[in-house]
């Protein structure tokens, strides 16, 4: 029993050990487990540690090299501060200074109160105390509450003050967000300077623009003043009986003088291109007869050098146009002018043609050709600048400024259009331009048109341009032309073809000349009538040649005059055609209708019949003046057919008269006077009293010489003060008013006269000025001053007779007495 108990607590005991063996043993290894995490987290938190400790050492590297850069970059900014002129400085949200740099320091002139710490309030008044400011005037105690209230705003507006040894400061101040304030001190003493200086040069400037503004008005007023006399004088003149030739010389004498403004105004434009002041003025206007005029005004000096002037006009194109006419004559006188000198032979040919109009607006393109000396290839991107002229040998015999083209340019630019030039060396130049012009809608003119009873003309020219102008001119209409280039190939071919209607011959032609032609034809029975189409002087032909020719015309001749004299022709053919032939020496028969031509040296005309009443227009004195224009020359109708009715004819050539009147024997309507006297009134007539206020007794010639057919009491007075006086005495019923007058020049003395109306209640006399100012601006300044209208010189008896017509009162006798 015992063993057994013995034997069960040793089995027990056994147990026991082995399961705290198992135990211990399990605890070992869990103990070991832990033992090795233990040691991998001890391994991690080391790495960890000196990771840490790497990164700070890097932290604190960076952080010192960071405090080492803002060390420096705040003593760069520093020593900035310090180098700078211009002071500096920093307040804090109490306005006490924190720093400042010594520019701004030096502002207070060493005071040692200024410092940091300082208040803004006490640095303003030790700025008063001490004189270190100008306060201009205000108060130490008013101008340091001036400067405090400008730090009281939102944004502190900038203020310039004026410091003690005239350096003029800027201050600039900027509030942050902290409150503190940052103050610039600017000096900008040089840069007020600087303003004072350029300001001066500007009032300099501007003074010698006036000054040379006033210089270019009075040269123009000295110049239009002779010209005045030259271009007037020669109007009246033209007025005059002369034959062709002298009344050619006559119109030559005009339109020169009128050229000779153009160079006038030439100088005018280019000041006013410079001042970019250049301006249009669009109006109605004949292009065709413009380019005539501009043709027939350059002929003479195309003459001098045998060279061949020729216009060729589109057919299709329309004449009547709305633009500035004055600034497209200068344009072509300078492009026509140009070509004619820098051609020594051959021809300049002008070529106007037109693109379908659209919307009311036709485009044309004017092309100027020349068979002159030609451009070099490298000047011609330059030959439109200012002054600039194709320098070389071939050229320098030309004079010449080369402004010309340069407004032509300008001109041509300012309408809106473009200009080119083609040229080769030795052959020639063309000068083109492209400009689009409204169309005048009040042109009532009919279509040019031919009578269809001219079938065939022959043309009898030597050149071929000339031919080919004609040839165009007269085919698109239905008439059947023939060309020959001699008076013998003219003659061969009448020989075969008898039915010609009308020969256009040249008068100067290899072989036979014009008028030995006329006398052939005219010496054959039923031979066509012959027309000279010539650029030589007709003046110089003799009685006998001229009476070879039904008609005579100018070359280049106008459309409108060309078919004009073809249906007057025309016309008189078919009559003679209804009639018995008649002879030289035969009566024409009873019931005969004779359509008679212009007689060579017509008799003088019988003065017109007109209706009573104050006024015949000038247009109406100018018709029965010019009965019978000079154009259109028959004897042979005039010695067949003296007294029978005319048959209205084209208009002159266009050389002496550039307002053409259409002759017809309608009565002439006068128009309405401004208020016209009734018939029944018992007050005596009397004439129109008219005052004219001129010192130049040139102009006062030509003005009483425009105005002797008009029945009017005239006085001259010769400076402003005698307008005056003869306006108290005698009360005109108008006043021409000179504008620059000796003592009192016309508008002072408009402005009396004026004046003086207002005083006695009278009702304004008109006042119409006649002066040679012609700057931009002028009309309006002088109109402002109280005168009624504004007449440029050189004057025109037209627009002089025009004026008083409209101005003739009431009671006043007629301007042109009946006869």
């Amino acid at each position: 029993m015992q063993s057994a108990e013995i034997e069960s607590k040793l089995a027990a005991e056994r147990r026991a050990r082995l399961t705290a063996e198992r135990l211990l043993a399990q605890k070992q290894e869990e103990l070991y487990a832990a033992n090795q995490k233990l040691s991998r987290h001890a391994f991690t938190l080391s790495d960890q540690i000196v990771e840490q400790r790497h990164a700070a050492e890097e932290l604190k590297d960076e952080n010192f090299q960071v405090r080492s850069d803002l060390r420096r970059a705040e003593q760069r900014l520093w020593t900035s501060f310090e180098t700078i002129e211009d002071g500096f400085a920093v307040f804090d949200a109490s306005r006490r200074l924190v720093l400042a740099n010594p520019a701004y320091v030096s502002i207070f002139d060493g005071l040692e109160d200024v410092a940091p710490g300082i208040g803004y309030a006490e640095l303003l008044r030790l700025c008063a105390e001490e004189g270190i400011i100008d306060t201009e005037g205000l108060s130490r105690q008013d101008w340091c509450a001036q400067m405090e209230m400008r730090w009281n705003g939102a944004q502190i507006e900038p203020a310039v003050v004026r410091l003690w040894n005239g350096f003029s400061i800027k201050l600039v101040e900027r509030r942050g967000e902290d409150g503190d304030i940052v103050s610039l001190c600017l000096n900008i003493t040089d840069t007020i300077k600087r303003e004072q200086e350029l300001t001066l040069a500007r009032t300099r400037a501007e003074a010698a623009n006036r000054a040379k503004s006033a210089f270019l008005a009075n040269m123009s007023h000295e110049l239009r003043t002779p010209m005045n006399g030259v271009v007037a004088m020669s109007e009246l003149l033209n007025e005059s009986a002369l034959d062709e030739e002298q009344a050619l010389y006559v119109e030559t004498i005009r339109k020169s003088g009128e050229a000779l403004l153009v160079i006038i105004n030439d100088v005018l434009d280019y000041s006013k291109m410079e001042a970019e002041k250049l301006q249009l003025h669009p109006a109605p206007f004949d292009l065709e007869r413009l380019m005539h005029d501009v043709v027939m005004l350059t002929k003479p000096t195309a003459q001098e050098k045998s060279v061949d002037l020729m216009l060729d006009y589109d057919i299709f194109l329309p004449s009547h146009f709305i633009g500035d006419q004055g600034r497209l004559r200068q344009v072509m006188t300078n492009l026509l002018g140009n070509a004619v000198k820098f051609t020594l032979e051959g021809h300049v040919l002008i070529r106007v043609i037109g693109m379908p109009p659209e919307d009311g607006t036709q485009e044309i393109i004017v092309s100027i050709e020349d068979t002159g000396i030609g451009i070099a290839p490298e000047m011609i991107d330059h030959i439109f600048g200012e002054f600039n002229q194709a320098e070389d040998e071939r050229n320098r015999a030309f004079e010449g400024t080369g402004l010309g083209l340069a407004i032509t340019k300008q001109l041509i630019d300012l309408m809106g259009g473009e200009i080119w030039v083609d040229s080769e060396i030795g052959e020639g130049s063309c000068f083109s331009f492209r400009i689009a012009l409204p169309l005048d809608a009040a042109d009532g003119e009919p279509p040019l048109s031919v009578s269809s009873e001219l079938r065939r003309v022959l043309i009898v020219e030597e050149g071929e341009l000339n031919r080919s102008i004609l040839e165009r001119q007269l085919a698109p209409l239905g008439v059947s032309v023939a060309l020959a280039t001699s008076a013998e190939e003219a003659l061969s071919y009448l020989d075969a073809h008898p039915d010609v209607d009308a020969v256009l011959t040249d008068l100067v032609m290899p072989g036979l000349s014009g008028s030995e032609l006329a006398r052939r034809v005219r010496d054959r029975v039923g031979g066509p009538p012959v027309i000279l189409l010539s650029s030589a002087m007709l003046g110089q032909l003799t009685a006998e040649d001229r009476n070879l020719f039904e008609v005579t015309l100018n070359k280049p001749v106008m459309r409108a005059d060309l078919y004009a004299a073809l249906n007057t022709l025309a016309q008189r053919n078919k009559v003679l055609k209804l009639t018995d032939p008649i002879t030289e020496d035969a009566d024409p028969p009873a019931g005969a209708e004779v359509i008679s031509m212009i007689p060579a040296s017509p008799p003088p005309a019988p003065d017109p019949v007109v209706e009573p009443g104050p006024f015949v227009s000038a247009r109406a004195a100018k018709v029965a003046r010019e009965a019978t224009p000079a154009s259109f020359v028959s004897a042979k109708a005039t010695q067949k057919a003296p007294d029978l009715p005319k048959v209205p004819v084209a208009p002159h050539d266009g050389t002496m008269d550039p307002d053409p009147v259409q002759e017809t024997d309608a009565p002439v309507e006068a128009p309405a006077p401004r208020d016209v006297a009734p018939a029944e009134a018992e007050v005596p007539l009397r004439k129109t009293s008219v005052l004219a206020a001129e010192d130049n007794k040139t102009n006062q010639l030509v003005f009483r010489k425009m105005v002797k057919g008009l029945n009017i009491d005239l006085r001259f007075a010769n400076n402003g003060e005698e307008a005056v006086a003869a306006f108290e005495e005698e009360r005109p019923d108008m006043i021409f008013m000179d504008i620059s007058m000796p003592k009192m020049d016309g508008m002072e003395a408009t402005q009396q006269i004026r004046a003086r109306e207002a005083e006695l209640g009278l009702p304004p006399v008109p006042i119409c000025a006649l002066t040679a100012h012609a700057m931009d601006g002028d009309a309006e300044r002088i109109l402002a001053a109280g005168l009624d209208h504004y007449l440029t010189k050189p004057l025109k008896k037209t627009e002089i007779h025009t004026r008083i017509e409209a101005q003739v009162p009431a009671g006043r006798l007629p301007l042109i007495e009946e006869r």
